[in-house]
């Protein structure tokens, strides 16, 4: 059975928690299609908590930093917020500090309040919303839903999507992780593997230029290594970023995989996205939530189109568009174990 609890108000709209449980249990809201937690049985039995996230609707809006929501219409970058599709130029809010558009915008998909509806059957919860033509800029009313289903130790994401017009549509899911327990304020001695030959290098405003080989920089997690390995290297990408905050090209649908040597959790990624992106919580600095949580608190892969490819000139570069009356659906799985 999926619990489900009161988790607090948004805008006089109720938001619910919901609890889905098999050998792992994950806590999701309708606020944002936010998870909560994720618990996870380490190496001892224990369940360890390895998903950062607040305690309170307030602390989530106000402090939350994208923690563990769904982001959209288009997740990631936009440069200077603005695209064109079929000959129109849209201009999108430039929240990111003024040079770009950011994670759907100033009200994005994380700010929104989803309908739930529990499917017990498969042990999953379906929020759907129905973004209005025009909202954010964008064009077209997108219908839109994000399914979680928890099977054994696997937490698979779903996202569907159809728009009444062509419109540009790239969501993802924000969970910060660690997978020594959220409270452990540091994912350095993480040991992550990402499966891809190339990453895309950023300019200063994070918006990538060009496609690069990972091969002899700091960028390459092709043989496992500790995330915080080479995060020190005085390379001018890390400069730029203040760490990670770049996306991978992937090569496998089994696109990642990371270990605990301190809980002996494990989790591997699999998605059927071209991109992850790869977050070292480079911009935390010090947000209360269930813990305190400063800079490399946790890790973010973002499965998705590469950033701003609306705008990348290139044949070879999936472009993020949702043609009018097309069914849209791709699924991303977080697998646990324990090594």
């Amino acid at each position: 059975m999926i619990a489900q609890q009161k988790f607090g108000v948004y805008k006089r709209q109720e938001i619910t928690a919901f609890k889905l449980s098999d050998k792992i249990d994950v806590l999701v809201c309708n606020l944002g299609a936010t998870i909560l937690s994720i618990k996870v049985p380490d190496s001892n039995g224990d369940k360890v908590d390895v998903a950062l996230n607040m305690t309170s609707v307030d602390d989530l809006v106000e402090n939350g930093g994208y923690m563990g929501a769904v982001v959209g219409r288009c997740c990631n970058r936009i440069e200077d917020g603005r695209f064109t599709l079929n000959g129109v130029t849209y201009q999108l809010a430039k929240n990111d500090h003024g040079f770009a558009h950011l994670h759907g915008g100033e009200q994005g998909f994380d700010k929104r309040v989803f309908r739930a509806t529990i499917e017990e059957d498969t042990n999953s919860i379906l929020m759907e919303y129905v973004s209005p033509d025009g909202e954010e800029g964008y064009p077209g009313t997108l219908k839109f839903a994000v399914r979680y289903t928890v099977k054994g130790s696997t937490l698979a994401i779903d996202y569907f999507g159809e728009c009444d017009k062509d419109t540009v549509f790239n969501p993802t899911n924000h969970t910060y992780f660690n997978l020594n327990g959220e409270d452990d304020g540091s994912v350095l001695d993480n040991v992550l593997q990402i499966r891809a030959d190339s990453y895309l290098e950023v300019n200063k405003y994070l918006i990538p230029v060009s496609k690069s080989p990972v091969i002899n920089t700091p960028f390459d997690f092709n043989e496992p290594k500790p995330i915080g390995e080479d995060i020190e290297e005085d390379f001018e990408q890390l400069l730029i970023a203040g760490g990670y905050d770049h996306n991978y090209c992937l090569n496998d649908y089994n696109a990642a995989t990371v270990y605990s040597p301190t809980t002996g959790i494990c989790m591997d990624v699999f998605t059927d996205c071209c991109g992850l992106q790869f977050y070292t919580g480079n911009f935390l600095e010090g947000q209360q939530g269930k813990s305190v949580y400063e800079a490399n608190s946790g890790f973010c892969l973002e499965t998705q189109y590469y950033p701003n490819a609306i705008n990348i000139q290139n044949d070879d570069v999936e472009k993020p568009i949702l043609k009018k009356g097309e069914k849209f659906h791709s699924r991303t799985e977080y697998v646990f174990s324990v090594l």
